[in-house]
């Protein structure tokens, strides 16, 4: 059988951090990176399910024996002389992992979150069960640490199809204050997001906040920074003589492509929020965002820019389909391809046209790979 030739044109994009044109097009300093310190924190622990309708870990694993024997020692109830042996019919228990993601701003005691609950034993089913009361450890587990929370409360199923993973809603209750200092040895962290950092980037920001407008220009009563005053290190104060200047050291120091370290000025030092919530404000140009293709292949989701572009190829799917890109590769019949500009073909024009003559969507994935393998792709490829 002959192969269906489909022909693309291409042409070469240089793909990196281009700073939109238009000056209204701006965010906040916020949009682009967080405070180092306030990430979110995750809270595990070991524990068992009870009251399981015969679907529970039972005496094939043994874990579960022992651990029920401990929990039941440590609530009074010594084991017999039969020892753990006397638990071997207990099929209504589990051992399950217990985990508890603290939010970034942190929590005080007394706040109640949410916490997953996965089987890892031979339980078959965790619906119906009510979790033990937990002790939940910190995001380093340590016999010896610290308890952060007590989790405790009756399983909810997400998936029915999976129920040996559950949640209990609000079920993990904070028994210490879990936070993270803003500000260490006077200084601020800031860390970009990942779907921004990068050394140009990066200046370009340190930049801004160097030469920002960062409070109230006046000053007069507070001490505030004066529009240059990072970039200068000083800060203006009002008196009946006018504005003076006193020397201050605030500068923002790129430390590598995903940090900027900011030092605060020494009146914001037993305020750094108040000095964070300015530095966020500050006004930043939109970047155009690089050209990415994201891959989940568990659902085969593709999702990609508009702007994508690839490069001269040439891909024969089962010896039924020949897509050719480029226009060294001219040669004979095609079956065309619609795309806004022939001269620039699109990721999505070649997809689309792979759907069209029903080449399978796992196939479809196989081949975006194979073309970000060999240097024709030109945008960032991300596998999920």
């Amino acid at each position: 059988m002959n192969s269906r030739i489909i022909r693309l044109t291409a042409a070469f994009v240089l793909v990196g951090w281009i700073w939109a044109t238009p000056a209204s097009s701006q965010s906040k300093l916020r949009s682009f990176c967080r405070v180092k310190g306030q990430e979110e924190n995750t809270l595990t622990a070991l524990g068992l399910v009870t009251g399981l309708r015969g679907t529970g870990d039972g005496s094939s694993f043994l874990p579960t024996i022992r651990s029920l024997g401990m929990a039941m020692q440590y609530l009074g109830n010594q084991a017999g002389s039969g020892g753990i042996a006397e638990l071997k019919d207990a099929k209504n228990v589990a051992l399950v992992t217990v985990h508890a993601t603290v939010p970034a701003a942190g929590a005080r005691e007394g706040n109640k979150i949410d916490c997953l609950v996965t089987s890892i034993g031979s339980a078959k089913s965790l619906a119906g069960g009510y979790l033990f009361l937990t002790p939940m450890m910190g995001p380093i587990p340590d016999p010896d640490g610290p308890v952060y929370a007590m989790a405790s409360g009756p399983i909810e199923l997400d998936d029915k199809e999976n129920s040996t993973v559950g949640r209990v809603h609000k079920g993990c209750q904070i028994v210490e204050d879990f936070s993270n200092p803003l500000e260490r040895d006077g200084k601020i962290t800031l860390v970009l997001k990942e779907s921004f950092a990068g050394f140009t980037m990066i200046q370009e920001l340190v930049r801004l906040i160097n030469e920002s407008e960062l409070l109230d220009p006046s000053g007069a009563s507070s001490g505030s920074i004066r529009p240059g005053s990072a970039r200068q290190g000083s800060v203006y104060q009002g008196s009946s003589a006018g504005p003076s200047r006193i020397n201050l050291v605030s500068a923002a120091t790129a430390i590598d492509q995903l940090n900027i370290e900011i030092e605060v000025p020494a009146q914001y030092l037993s305020d750094p929020v108040l000095f964070l919530s300015e530095i966020m404000e500050i006004d930043v140009p939109e970047p155009r965002t690089k050209a990415s293709v994201t891959i989940r292949e568990r659902s085969g989701s593709i999702v990609c820019s508009a702007d994508v572009e690839i490069g001269p190829l040439v891909v024969t799917h089962k010896n039924m389909v020949t897509v050719e890109a480029g226009q060294a590769l001219i040669g004979g019949g095609f079956v065309p391809v619609a795309t806004a500009d022939s001269q620039h073909p699109k990721l999505k024009a070649l997809i689309n046209a792979l759907e069209s003559v029903k080449v399978p969507n796992e196939d479809i994935i196989d081949i975006i790979k194979v073309i970000e393998s060999n240097g024709n792709l030109y945008a960032e490829l991300v596998i999920q």
